[in-house]
């Protein structure tokens, strides 16, 4: 049975590294429940409990940088307050429309945001591309951050043998 459960563990972990890329798969959710089904079969005893909290953390993190980047895009250039309302509505509503809502969602509800907001088409363009920028940057803090977690879990774990 333990075969089984750690077995489920790397396919948590390997399953969660995808989703940092593909935005439809909750990767660091998936990630950190990997890491700590493992440290659950092992005892504890190479992943302790303040390495968990750490790596829970770093996972907490890397979940709000999906709400967190598209309004910090869109604030960065200057949006008004709707643009970034927009922006945080248009990611959420885009977690559930997949790939293309994620990618569309924030910039879809920055640019309606802005244009409610200033009416310039221009000007809400420049707002969401600034947002959409923001969310490129939020998943490469979010892969970055999934790669730490997996490094420190596999590096713990070694060190501890």
């Amino acid at each position: 049975m333990d075969i089984a459960l750690y077995a489920l563990a790397i396919a948590l972990i390997v399953g969660g590294l995808i989703g940092t890329v593909l935005p439809t798969v909750p990767g660091i959710p998936m990630i950190f429940g990997g890491i700590w089904l493992a440290a659950a079969l092992d005892d504890y005893q190479h992943l302790g409990s303040v390495w968990l909290i750490l790596l829970g953390v770093l996972a907490a993190i890397g979940v709000a940088m999906d709400f967190v980047c598209a309004s910090f895009g869109a604030k960065r250039v200057g949006a008004s307050s709707l643009a970034i309302w927009g922006a945080s509505i248009g990611t959420f509503i885009g977690m559930f429309l997949g790939l293309p809502g994620l990618i569309l969602g924030p910039f879809v509800g920055a640019l309606v945001g802005e244009l409610v907001s200033s009416k310039s088409v221009l000007r809400s363009a420049h707002v969401s591309i600034g947002t959409w920028l923001g969310l490129l940057f939020g998943a490469l803090v979010k892969l970055v951050l999934s790669v730490t977690m997996v490094a420190l879990a596999a590096g713990v774990w070694l060190l501890n043998l």
